[in-house]
């Protein structure tokens, strides 16, 4: 009789202990998984620093961490092999890996949203001070013909591919310089100021806050931001793999939300200094508060003697009132057509469309902002036109552009 009583109550007390434990699990909202976020140490990986610090992915119930990656190739290989769930990651790189230029072709990576607009560089060394200065353009084929006759030249760039390699090309072109007469390697964020400072290349493209500091440090000058190529351009997005993307879509969702808030919270400019105090610590970006925030602030101190250039609407941008945030196709397609225009691929894809389609989560994204009441940009195949270049990009005829295009 005791064995039986005991036994009844070992069994209401198992019982007991899954519905509270239930219970608790359904109250506190507290997830069911770890999810993996990765970052490069750049200014704008702060939508997911900012939403990890300020409780945001707690606020929707998950628990996520964030996690400084090397390179953009660790970042490509832990999200390919789920080591990462997703990441802060160049916007073409999804488009240069399926292509087979910067990875396996054919590899899925998935674009669920983007985390800003502008605010990268073109970042020239000291051998170029003097012969070419701020958004100079004209000056720039003579200067690299007179630093060619002393020495090789060759300039950086942080994925084959990606964001930076397609500005740092698309500005060689619009100087008439072909990409062919220069060297162009692949240096991670971190490691370009070091590079430059013991004469590896004589430029470099890059996102902040590494234009900033060369200049800072004397190593270079800026002699272009990309806001100034293309004013409001696409730049990182948040990229997740495959299984997670059709796996895990609500805590996708949620993960999109928090980020989302993060954007908001960044675009309070009174909230900036704020984040460069944050960003600057050795486990995020790593790098003097003061240059973080100018260049958060919209004030680019250029070096070379060059002054302070202050961007009044057109500094990094996380938010724009739901602008920034919205994939969008055609931008997709638009890098397409620089790797045909460029000879980093044969030709442009005839499935050019189903690819974006295939990469881009744009109906996933609308649901997430729909639910937040945040306005989804109707823009999207439309054509459109960058700063420093005479051809305008039809998203549904690349082909013209292509052709119209210097090389």
């Amino acid at each position: 009789m005791r064995i039986y009583n005991i036994s009844k109550i070992l069994i209401a007390s198992l019982v007991v202990f899954i519905i509270s434990t239930s219970f608790v699990n359904r109250t506190t909202n507290r997830p069911a998984k770890v999810i993996k976020l990765g970052f490069i140490p750049l200014t704008d990986c702060a939508p997911l620093v900012i939403a990890k610090e300020m409780g945001f992915f707690q606020k929707y119930g998950l628990d996520v961490q964030v996690t400084k990656e090397a390179s953009w190739a660790n970042v490509r290989d832990k999200v390919l092999n789920g080591e990462l769930d997703g990441a802060h990651c160049l916007f073409s790189m999804p488009f240069s890996v399926y292509e087979g230029i910067g990875g396996k072709a054919g590899s899925e990576m998935r674009i669920a949203m983007m985390l800003n607009n502008n605010g990268q560089a073109i970042t020239l060394s000291k051998d170029f001070c003097g012969l070419v200065g701020f958004k100079d353009l004209k000056k720039v084929a003579a200067a690299v013909k007179s630093v060619q006759s002393r020495k090789e030249v060759t300039f950086a760039q942080t994925f084959p591919g990606g964001t930076h390699d397609i500005w740092l090309r698309t500005w060689l072109a619009a100087c008439g310089v072909n990409a062919k007469s220069v060297g162009i390697i692949t240096i991670p964020p971190p490691q370009m100021v070091a590079n430059m400072r013991v004469d590896n290349m004589e430029g470099y493209c890059v996102g902040e806050p590494w234009n900033g500091v060369a200049a800072s440090q004397n190593v270079g000058f800026t002699h272009i931001a990309t806001q100034d190529i293309w004013k409001n351009h696409p730049e990182k997005a948040l990229v997740v793999n495959k299984t997670f993307a059709d796996g895990s879509r609500e805590d996708l969702k949620n993960v999109m939300k928090a980020i989302l808030e993060a954007c908001k919270w960044l675009d309070n400019m009174g909230n900036r200094k704020k984040a460069a105090a944050i960003l600057s610590k050795p486990n995020y970006v790593n790098a003097p508060v003061t240059v973080l925030e100018a260049r958060l602030m919209g004030s680019n101190d250029l070096g070379c003697e060059l002054g302070v250039q202050k961007y009044k609407d057109d500094y990094m941008l996380f938010h724009n009132n739901g602008f920034v945030n919205a994939p969008r196709k055609a931008h997709g397609i638009w890098f397409l057509a620089q790797y045909a225009r460029f000879g980093m691929i044969g030709a442009l894809p005839a499935n050019y469309k189903e690819i974006a389609d295939k990469l881009i989560m744009d109906d996933l994204y609308a649901e997430v902002a729909k639910s937040m009441n945040i306005p989804v940009p109707a823009d999207d195949m439309k054509p459109f036109k960058l700063n420093i270049e005479a051809a305008t990009f039809d998203p549904n005829n690349p082909k013209a552009y292509i052709v119209a295009s210097p090389k």
